[in-house]
């Protein structure tokens, strides 16, 4: 999908459920990480998540762009486009936008690289796996109160 068919799709749900024109510009933002979209208080202007659109579908898309129509709607009304006012969640149960887009696969799949420490007691031989490095030297075993010793540190890549 490209932008100028997004303006579309922005501009027939406008009229379609809101019965009102949509005046400004939709577009895909690549830049966008932990949200679907957002409508941009200054410009009017509303953005789009593309990958949104490349994992869920037309069906998602369609929902987050009524969820940021409720907020442009609102706002150019004078009425209370937030999350929390009443105005703007009556609107958004009477066209069916949803509050929360689905959560994107990729990003659920992904794990944060970094160093797994483990340390094990020389008494008891119980393991522990820590982020951060222990002071083998100041802590001890939590079960026994035996000295740790460090084992091994693995490394955990990121996944893509």
């Amino acid at each position: 999908m490209t932008n100028e068919e997004l303006q579309l799709l922005t501009e027939r749900i406008s009229l379609e459920f809101f019965h009102k024109p949509f005046l400004h510009k939709a577009t895909f933002n690549q830049r966008l990480r932990t949200t679907g979209g957002r409508y941009l208080l200054a410009s009017h202007n509303i953005e789009i998540n593309r990958k949104y659109y490349d994992e869920h579908g037309l069906n998602e898309i369609e929902g987050i762009i009524k969820h940021e129509l409720c907020h442009y709607h609102l706002h150019l009304e004078g009425k209370g486009y937030q999350h929390r006012d009443a105005d703007f969640r009556a609107l958004m149960k009477k066209v069916g936008a949803p509050r929360h887009c689905t959560p994107l696969i990729s990003k659920a799949n992904q794990r944060k690289s970094g160093k797994i420490y483990i340390y094990q007691c020389t008494s008891c031989y119980h393991e522990y796996m820590r982020k951060r490095k222990v002071d083998t030297k100041r802590f001890v075993c939590g079960k026994c109160s035996g000295n740790l010793k460090p084992v091994s540190i693995t490394t955990i890549t990121k996944k893509k």
